[in-house]
C-alpha cells in the first residue's frame, strides 16, 4: 500500500486501536482470493501482533495454506471529498479514508484454539451471550467447531495509512471537516467522527 510519511499511523497502539474499531477484515490468499471475516489483532504473542478469526470449512480458501504468506486488509471511515469544499482554487475531486494493511504467515489452528478464538470475538461483541445455555448450549458449540477453521495471521509486516487531508492549509481541512459532519450520508459522519477522534485533518 503506497503510504506517503505524512499519511502513517503513527504506532502499533494506533493500528491496533483502529483493527479493533474497524475489525471485520479482508483475508486475501495469493491465488487472489478473498473472504471477508470478523478478526481479532492480538498483541501479546509477539510485537507485531497475530490476527486471530475462523471461516467456514466449507470455504476451500483454508486448504493447504498453512505456513504461506497471506494478507489482511481492514478498512475504516472513507468519503468522497468535493473541491468545492476548499477556500484554495483550484482543487480537483479526491477521496479521503483510513486503512491498514496487514502481511504475516497463515497457521490453522487446533479444536481448543478455534474455540479460543470464537470466544474472543463472542466477548468482544456480546460477552453476556458466552454463559447463555439456552442460546449457546455445549453440543452446539461442538457442532459448530466440526463446521468451522480456526487461524491465525502472524503478522510480519503491517502498514497504516490515513489519509485525511492533513496536507492541505488550515482553512481547506476545516471547510472539508464541516461539509462532511454536515453530510447526510453516513459514511462521510462517520469519517470526520474519525478525523475528530485521531486529531488529523480538521483543521484545529
Amino acid at each position: 500500500m503506497y503510504t506517503p510519511k505524512n499519511m502513517e499511523m503513527p504506532d502499533i497502539h494506533s493500528i491496533s486501536a483502529f483493527i479493533s474499531e474497524f475489525g471485520f477484515g479482508t483475508l486475501i490468499t495469493q491465488d487472489l482470493e478473498a473472504t471477508r471475516l470478523p478478526l481479532i489483532f492480538d498483541t501479546s504473542e509477539n510485537e507485531s501482533g497475530c490476527i486471530i478469526g475462523h471461516m467456514a470449512r466449507a470455504n476451500p480458501q483454508w486448504k493447504d495454506l498453512s505456513g504461506k504468506k497471506v494478507s489482511v486488509l481492514f478498512n475504516g471511515p472513507h468519503s468522497y471529498i468535493s473541491p468545492t469544499w476548499y477556500s484554495s482554487k483550484p482543487a480537483v475531486p479526491t477521496w479521503n479514508y483510513a486503512s491498514v494493511h496487514c502481511f504475516g504467515m497463515f497457521h490453522e489452528l487446533d479444536a481448543t484454539e478455534t474455540l479460543r478464538a470464537i470466544n474472543s470475538l463472542v466477548h468482544k461483541y456480546e460477552p453476556e451471550i458466552l454463559d447463555s445455555s439456552e442460546l449457546m448450549p455445549q453440543e452446539y458449540i461442538q457442532r459448530l467447531l466440526k463446521a468451522v477453521v480456526g487461524f491465525k495471521v502472524v503478522v510480519t509486516e503491517i502498514h497504516g495509512k490515513e489519509k485525511l487531508g492533513q496536507h492541505k492549509k488550515s482553512e481547506d481541512q476545516v471547510g472539508v471537516y464541516k461539509a462532511l459532519l454536515g453530510s447526510q450520508n453516513n459514511d462521510s459522519v462517520q469519517l470526520a467522527n474519525y478525523m475528530k477522534q485521531r486529531g488529523v485533518g480538521h483543521g484545529s
